[in-house]
């Protein structure tokens, strides 16, 4: 903030039709003033300009009077604008309203932003004390999403409106992410998918089981895994070993059916076009996950390796099995090499061996997951497809190289 001169405060706000030059005249009247500005907003709804600007005016007098103030109402009215002005009272006014207690809630839907949601993450955000502070539509074209900028009251615990807002995204099937606005929040360098159920549309261990003739025996088992009702590694040693004595080749008839969900070429060419490394972590196996790697252009591949043996699965798994644990360190160690901070990772996954992952990245996104993973993780995306993420990491939409 600017050294004060023990001026008067005066609010101003200029609204009317926007057109090029409006800040700029309104600037050039401010600043041959020599007073300070305090704080300012400007937002443009449908063509209609709101400019608001704290200025500390020296050259009023008792009454409130003031050339300055004088000289921006006569070129507002020259360019078709309306201007008005109070005098603050006291400083406090301007310092209560800074804070880093700021959180953006980005809000991507299915369909449409419908005024029942937008009155329903209104009356949520209000009853937690939490104050929306501006609201802007990221999406171009239709009214799919939007930006909310939040003040969230010191020591507030999140947990509740958070639960609330999950309620609201299903019933509304509009994504959220309630994300803090700090400098991180736009300097992501890292996207970490899983694959099973994230990346693709299925679980390839159940496709292994099909060609296998085991598949309801391990999709039983791999439903219980998910969901954390079973030990991974224990329930991944089960299922590998009914898969003795399958053929190796009838892998690469898998891999040639396997679904990628809707969406991940186009946010993988995205955010690969501005710079961002992508890598797969899966408890799957590496001959597809190396696969896909190729396929998708991808930087890092990690998996579990299936022992093959005379052009057979052997049902056992050969090296460290790639778990929750596993998971969460082979992250670190990435953004470790890539010499960045976990705040600036985002991690991707569907089941409850994500959510360690997902807890250590700076952004971790449950999608379109179970139950107790959509409770759990930070935050959640239910309804649209992949590319809906971009708009969490302000990235309005796909952008084509």
């Amino acid at each position: 903030m600017p050294v004060s001169k023990n001026g008067q405060l005066f609010l101003i706000t200029v609204a009317g039709p926007d057109h090029p030059g409006i800040t700029s005249e309104m600037m050039k009247i401010a600043a041959s003033s020599g007073d300070n500005i305090l704080d300012m907003g400007q937002a443009v709804t449908h063509g209609l300009l709101s400019l608001s600007f704290v200025l500390e005016v020296t050259s009023a007098d008792s009454n409130g009077h003031s050339p300055v103030v004088r000289d921006l109402l006569f070129k507002a009215k020259d360019m078709g604008l309306e201007l008005e002005y109070r005098v603050l009272e006291k400083k406090d006014d301007i310092e209560e309203t800074i804070s880093d207690n700021n959180f953006i809630l980005n809000c991507v839907a299915v369909d449409h932003i419908t005024p029942a949601f937008i009155r329903d993450i209104s009356t949520t955000l209000a009853e937690s004390g939490i104050n929306i502070k501006r609201i802007d539509k990221v999406s171009p074209g239709e009214f799919t999403s939007l930006e909310v900028m939040t003040q969230v009251p010191a020591g507030l615990d999140l947990k509740t409106p958070k639960m609330k807002l999950i309620d609201i995204s299903t019933s509304h099937r509009v994504d959220m992410a309630f994300i803090k606005d700090n400098v991180f929040r736009r300097s992501k360098r890292l996207i970490v998918f899983d694959m099973d159920s994230t990346l693709i549309q299925t679980e390839v261990i159940d496709e292994i089981a099909d060609e296998a003739g085991v598949g309801p025996q391990i999709r039983e088992i791999t439903e219980k895994a998910m969901n954390g009702e079973m030990d991974f590694d224990e329930s991944l040693k089960q299922r590998v070993s009914q898969l003795k004595g399958l053929k190796a080749d009838k892998l690469d008839e898998i891999l040639k059916k396997l679904p990628l969900t809707p969406g991940v070429e186009d946010f993988i060419e995205t955010v690969k076009g501005l710079g961002y490394q992508v890598a797969l972590i899966s408890g799957g196996f590496t001959y597809f996950a190396n696969a896909l790697k190729q396929k998708l252009g991808l930087d890092y591949a990690f998996a579990n390796e299936l022992e093959i043996i005379n052009g057979e699965l052997t049902g056992n798994i050969t090296g460290t099995i790639v778990n929750a644990e596993q998971k969460a360190l082979l992250v670190n160690l990435i953004a470790q090499q890539m010499h960045i901070s976990m705040e600036q990772v985002v991690a991707i996954g569907d089941g409850a061996n994500d959510l360690p992952m997902l807890s250590a990245a700076g952004l971790g996104i449950a999608f379109h997951a179970k139950d107790v993973v959509r409770r759990e993780a930070e935050h959640h995306m239910s309804h649209g497809p992949m590319t809906s993420i971009l708009y969490f990491l302000g990235i309005p939409g796909p952008q084509k190289r």
